[in-house]
C-alpha cells in the first residue's frame, strides 16, 4: 500500500465506527474480512448484488448570463424616487435610530412609487400568511419553496409562512441609444 493509498484520519475514524456493527450484522462481510487476515481459508462465494435502480436524468440546467440593463435601469428608478442608493450607501452608525427611520421611511414612499409607476405585483398565494394549505406533488418550486420537515413528494400539508410575490407586469421605460445604464444617479454640480 502507497502513502495515496492511506487512508485519511477521518477515513479511519468512520471505518472504525462502522465496521464493528457490519461485522455482527453482515455474516457475508465478516466472512471476507475473515479470509482476508487468514488468507489460506476459502474465499467466501460471491454475492450477486441486486441492480441499482437506474434514476431518470436530471433535467439539464441551462444558465444564461443575465443582462444588467434592466437590473441597472430599476435601481436607477429607485435611486431617482427614493434615493435608494444613497441610503445604502450612507455610513448610519453615527446615525440614531429615529434618524434612521425617518430616511427609510421616505426611501420607502419614493421606491413604492417607482415600484407601482413600473410594475404590477401581486401575491403568489391569495390565502392570509399563518392559513393552514395543501401542496400537492409535482407543485412549481419556482412559486412555491417548502420549508421545514419536507418528507417524499406530497401532498404536503402546512401553514403559508410568506404569500410570496409575482410581477405580472412590467412597464420599464425604453432605454435611449446611447444611454448609460451603469450611471445609476449623475453626480451633481451647483454652479455659483
Amino acid at each position: 500500500m502507497t502513502s495515496t493509498d492511506t487512508p485519511s484520519f477521518f477515513a479511519r475514524f468512520w471505518l472504525a465506527l462502522v465496521v464493528p456493527f457490519r461485522l455482527l450484522f453482515d455474516a457475508r462481510f465478516a466472512a471476507a474480512v475473515v479470509t482476508a487476515r487468514n488468507p489460506a481459508l476459502p474465499a467466501p462465494a460471491p454475492v450477486k448484488a441486486a441492480p441499482e435502480p437506474v434514476a431518470p436524468p436530471a433535467p439539464r440546467v441551462s444558465l444564461t448570463d443575465a443582462a444588467p440593463d434592466a437590473a441597472l435601469q430599476l435601481l436607477g428608478l429607485f435611486q431617482r424616487e427614493g434615493r435608494f442608493v444613497d441610503f445604502l450607501m450612507e455610513d448610519v452608525t453615527g446615525f440614531t435610530d429615529a434618524d434612521i427611520g425617518a430616511a427609510a421611511r421616505v426611501v420607502h414612499d419614493g421606491c413604492k412609487r417607482a415600484l407601482d409607476a413600473h410594475f404590477t405585483v401581486k401575491p403568489v398565494r391569495d390565502e392570509d400568511e399563518g392559513a393552514s394549505i395543501t401542496v400537492p406533488a409535482g407543485y412549481d418550486a419556482h412559486a412555491l419553496r417548502l420549508t421545514g420537515n419536507v418528507v417524499g413528494d406530497g401532498p404536503h400539508r402546512g401553514a403559508l409562512a410568506h404569500r410570496g410575490w409575482r410581477a405580472t407586469d412590467v412597464r420599464l421605460p425604453k432605454l435611449v441609444a446611447g444611454h448609460d445604464g451603469r450611471v445609476l444617479a449623475p453626480a451633481e454640480v451647483e454652479l455659483a
